[in-house]
């Protein structure tokens, strides 16, 4: 075999490995929020995936274990604490590192939006919300 033909099989191991490598991993296990403002945990739920709060500071700044969802626009839900509380819901993967159909919930401000997500290297979610087609993305990294 020369030289050439080895190195091209060389890169071919190497890109499929990669790919394999990007298609086994997951976003399962606990993030930072941008900014670190709160650490979300992602778990299986059933066959998709969810996230809680699991620390972090409620919008008045109280920790979590204090703070409580105020700006829930029910009523009866506007005392349940933050901590706990289930922020992302109902992903399912739809490719190589990305996982969408799910729903992201805002508890400062009471609000819930389409949501997708997405690996990067080097332990980085990016977290998209929707409303239509006007979305905003959050990066978040992975927690020690």
């Amino acid at each position: 075999m020369t030289r050439s033909k080895i190195a091209v099989l060389a890169s071919l191991a190497l890109a499929l490995s990669a790919s394999a490598a990007l298609a086994s991993a997951t976003p399962v296990g606990v993030w930072y929020t941008q900014g670190k403002q709160g650490k979300v945990r992602i778990a299986p739920c059933g066959d998709k995936l969810c996230g809680v709060i699991i620390a972090g500071r409620g919008q008045d700044g109280k920790p979590a274990s204090e703070a409580r969802d105020e700006a829930n626009p029910n009523p009866a839900l506007r005392n349940r604490p933050i901590l706990g509380l289930q922020i992302l819901r109902d992903f399912k993967p739809t490719g190589p590192g990305r996982w969408g159909g799910g729903k992201i919930y805002d508890p400062n401000t009471g609000r819930t939006y389409d949501s997708k997500l997405s690996l990067s290297g080097g332990g980085v979610l990016k977290v998209e919300g929707c409303v239509t087609v006007i979305c905003q993305s959050q990066t978040w990294t992975q927690a020690d």
